[in-house]
């Protein structure tokens, strides 16, 4: 009896994630910043490939990027502070940012996880650069 091989997802965002993950890899020195969005939430980890390690990590979930997003929405003047908002990925960014200078990582190497470069993904890359993350 043949064996049958695994099917592979064929999803639009699966093939552009396994094309981008060809290209880049993370190390300890210049870890890969890595970012998956759900419908209601948003997380980004920084893994060092390398070692097969998570060096650090953040998410809308998290009760210090909560009360990073209350503060921006009050800057702001925004009332929304869902966990869906831009604010809320952009309050991930700047809690993972000061995650990875705890790590003395200054350096990252940006993996969009094949989502595409607007809306959450931006707001969050453009708040880790804000909080000082290199890309």
């Amino acid at each position: 009896m043949a064996t049958q091989s695994k099917k592979v997802a064929t999803s639009a965002r699966h093939r552009k994630k396994l094309k981008i993950r060809r290209k880049v890899t993370g190390s300890a020195e210049r870890p890969r910043l890595s970012i998956f969005r759900s419908a209601k939430h948003t997380y980004a980890q920084l893994i060092a490939d390398d070692q097969s390690k998570t060096v650090a990590a953040a998410s809308t979930l998290d009760k210090e990027v909560q009360a990073e997003l209350k503060k921006l929405a009050t800057e702001a003047k925004d009332s929304k502070s869902s966990s869906k908002s831009v604010l809320a990925a952009r309050a991930v960014g700047i809690v993972l940012a000061g995650r990875s200078k705890e790590h003395k990582v200054k350096k990252v190497v940006f993996d969009r996880n094949g989502f595409l470069y607007t809306g959450r993904v931006k707001a969050l890359a453009d708040g880790a650069r804000d909080a000082g993350l290199e890309f």
